[in-house]
């Protein structure tokens, strides 16, 4: 099925697809070209193994030239999400999470909701040889589970991109979108203004002795990420709830060792006694 009208405009936009640590070039290529067959343009790459630029990737990507050519490269993967709205993390097998797990077809039209809303969104993919892992997922939103083979589940990232990128393409055609995010009056904050809570927040409550016992603190960690992400906060309500904590943070530390509680909480502590 090798036709390509270069008389033709290309179709652009739609989500980013970011690749997390990408082993091969050529698989990179095949990705571009998949993006390029169903209307997507914005590759993002995390840390590629091989460097970048790679000439095997942009011989791969074959008639994705304009894919490859305007692809960027980021060290980490805060980096690469930190303008986005919203970010899907791909996954081809079942995971304990208290993120929502959608379909493919289902999260291609919730896509289309948020590009209609003027957001900006984009779509995780993992290593080719063992996904994403626990805190890269704890900074998505929402979760994509494709409907494989559980007894071969594995998928190359270029087909895992093919089917998502069909997905976005068809779910522009059928007219019934996922609207859930158009006509919000209030945008959610971009990933570097949610990021920059999550470590705020971490740092104080580890200062603290929250995390206990330490062996749970990764899960516990990812567990806290995954409620605040539900919020969808806005970067009005980052900055107000980044104040809470630094308030309470610095009353804390400043507090003698062994000072007793505030006056106010010692009072309601007696009233209660007292009952």
């Amino acid at each position: 099925m090798a036709r390509t009208d270069a008389s033709k405009n290309a179709m652009t936009g739609g989500p980013a697809i970011i690749l997390a640590e990408p082993q091969l070039g050529e698989n990179i290529g095949m990705v571009a070209r998949a993006m390029a067959n169903f209307g997507l343009s914005e590759l993002r790459i995390v840390n590629p193994r091989d460097g970048w630029p790679n000439e095997k990737a942009r011989s791969a990507a074959a008639n994705a030239q304009h894919v490859i050519a305007d692809a960027k490269v980021y060290e980490d993967l805060p980096s690469a999400i930190a303008d986005l709205n919203f970010v899907f993390a791909t996954t081809a097998r079942q995971r304990e999470a208290l993120k929502p797990v959608r379909g493919p077809a289902e999260a291609a039209k919730a896509l289309r909701g948020i590009e209609a809303a003027g957001q900006k969104s984009g779509i995780l993919f993992g290593r080719e040889r063992w996904g994403l892992n626990n805190d890269e997922i704890s900074l998505s939103d929402e979760i994509v589970t494709f409907p494989v083979n559980p007894a071969f589940a594995s998928l190359n990232i270029a087909q895992a991109v093919l089917l998502m990128s069909y997905e976005w393409m068809t779910s522009g055609l059928d007219g019934e979108l996922d609207l859930t995010f158009k006509g919000r009056e209030m945008v959610p904050a971009p990933k570097e203004a949610t990021i920059g809570l999550f470590n705020q927040l971490e740092e104080a409550l580890d200062a603290r002795g929250y995390f206990r016992p330490k062996e749970k603190t990764e899960v516990m960690t990812h567990n806290l990420r995954a409620i605040l992400m539900r919020a969808a906060f806005t970067e009005t309500e980052i900055r107000l709830l980044r104040g809470v904590v630094n308030s309470l943070d610095n009353f804390s530390r400043q507090r003698p060792k062994g000072a007793g509680a505030p006056e106010g909480r010692a009072r309601v502590k007696k009233e209660v006694s007292r009952e």
